[in-house]
């Protein structure tokens, strides 16, 4: 379902009516440095912080999870800004864009993959301010048991469904004072727990092997910028397209990767100095970081740890609710949006309230989301690579387009790059993934139990079937859709917008 914002971006506080439509001429406006700011706030989690723990736990030295770190975080956000060009170029979100590539309801299967991996992630950061909230309140003595939980459940998930209804506008000048709040207080947060680590410990780091080292690194690269290559184009599409296209990626790089690389360092220097820590950070990764913090400073910890949670999970409810409209939901966004919060919350409520363990469903989910997901942003990257010309914008919302209808090469190539990924990843701490991990074997990487059952290959797979694929196969495909006229009149119905 198509809509059109009865005002432009800046103008004031309103509900946005753009769903999977393109952005009216009008209604574009900014610069490439207006990018930075949403990217920022929406990864400046604390929740970083504890992937430090989780990287070490590939069994890596801490030099080693340095350079990962580095290395994983920059080169994932850098497919980010590289995808936010499409919204540059197409104005449209970015599973809108993905239908010049499978069609106009062939694109419901990524838009699918697309609203489960993003819903996926607005639960867990949701689920992480709740818990986080309680165990500052169980500190400071005012109890945090069910009924604080609940009452910060309402609270967190209420703010943002909140952000995600009222859109776009709203979103970026939120995550600006996001970007400025959070950022000063996790610095006051990194000045009082430094105290904590202990060189020796972390020196004492024994290093890993080339496995383990790629595995950590492809599980950063999951965890940081691939999460967000299918949302890239959702915040640059507004943006005139005779911005500076460099402005564009440089920007959504550096927003999205300055703060968790140094979080993230942080983080394993803090892990690396006390397994205690460590083995916490599994049962409650924003909770466990107050050990380490003086009573008086845990309200602002708490503040710190829910504005970048809701910074982020606000960016992915917002899109979130357009894969869901480019799955076929034919609803205005706002009730998208709606549909994704009632989700999330149940969802939080069986995190936050019945589940033993939140790393291990988490890995799990995170990992089998991302090795199809890897696939379509290869496809994509290809996509980006060799389209020459500006999608023709009305044919984006009609299958009687040059776009099509169903275009089963691309599909074929996720169902692929799918397969093999799967095969090629395991997720022992998540028993109902067992069944992963079939072609280390046959492969002869030694199995679920051998040296590179825990590299994460499959992602790396995925991505390069999609990249490489869509390079040899789908040149052709894409010089006949810009060799066509544009067309005066496509024919459109409602059945053909999604």
């Amino acid at each position: 379902m198509t809509s059109t914002s009865t005002q432009a971006p800046g103008s004031g506080v309103t509900v946005e009516r753009n769903g999977v439509n393109v952005i009216a001429e009008a209604e574009r406006r900014g610069r490439p440095r207006d990018l930075f700011w949403p990217w920022f706030a929406g990864n400046i989690s604390v929740l970083a912080v504890s992937y430090g723990s989780f990287v070490l736990g590939f069994g890596i030295s801490f030099a080693q999870a340095v350079l990962v770190a580095i290395l994983g975080i920059v080169l994932s956000n850098l497919l980010v800004g590289v995808i936010s060009l499409a919204g540059k170029r197409g104005s449209a979100p970015t599973m809108t864009l993905s239908r010049s590539i499978f069609g106009v309801r062939g694109n419901r299967v990524p838009a699918a993959i697309s609203w489960l991996l993003t819903a996926g992630w607005e639960t867990a950061l949701a689920a992480l301010a709740v818990l986080a909230i309680g165990t500052v309140f169980t500190r400071l003595g005012f109890g945090g048991g069910p009924v604080t939980k609940v009452i910060a459940l309402i609270i967190v998930i209420g703010l943002i469904a909140l952000g995600g209804t009222l859109g776009f506008t709203v979103i970026m000048r939120m995550q600006v004072w996001i970007t400025v709040i959070v950022g000063v207080l996790t610095v006051v947060y990194i000045v009082f727990a430094a105290p904590h680590i202990a060189p020796s410990s972390i020196a004492a780091l024994p290093a890993g092997n080339a496995q383990a080292v790629i595995g950590a690194l492809l599980f950063t690269m999951t965890g940081f910028g691939l999460g967000w290559v299918n949302a890239a184009a959702d915040y640059s599409r507004y943006l005139p397209r005779s911005v500076s296209s460099r402005g564009v990626v440089a920007w959504s790089t550096l927003g999205a990767s300055l703060p968790p690389v140094v979080l993230l360092v942080f983080g394993l220097a803090l892990a690396g100095s006390s397994k205690g820590l460590s083995s916490a950070i599994g049962a409650d990764p924003i909770g466990a970081l107050t050990e380490v913090l003086p009573t008086w400073l845990l309200i602002p910890f708490a503040v710190t740890a829910v504005l970048g949670l809701i910074g982020g999970a606000v960016m992915d409810i917002y899109s979130s609710g357009l894969s869901l409209l480019n799955a076929g939901l034919r609803v205005p966004r706002v009730v998208a949006v709606g549909i994704d919060s009632v989700i999330m919350t149940i969802g939080v409520i069986y995190v936050v309230f019945f589940a033993a363990n939140f790393i291990g469903p988490f890995e799990g989910v995170l990992i089998t989301l991302g090795v199809p997901i890897a696939a379509w942003a290869g496809i994509f990257l290809a996509d980006i690579t060799l389209r020459r010309r500006d999608y023709a914008e009305a044919e984006l919302l009609s299958r009687y387009g040059r776009y099509g209808d169903v275009r089963w090469f691309p599909i074929l190539l996720i169902l692929i790059g799918t397969l093999l990924g799967w095969g090629l990843v395991t997720n022992t701490a998540a028993p109902w993934l067992a069944w992963q991990g079939y072609l280390l074997g046959p492969f002869g990487l030694g199995g679920t139990q051998g040296a590179w059952a825990y590299a994460n290959l499959g992602v790396f797979v995925a991505l390069a079937v999609g990249y490489v694929g869509m390079l040899i196969g789908g040149r052709r495909s894409i010089r006949r859709q810009e060799e066509l006229p544009a067309a005066a009149e496509v024919p459109l119905t409602d059945a053909d917008v999604a």
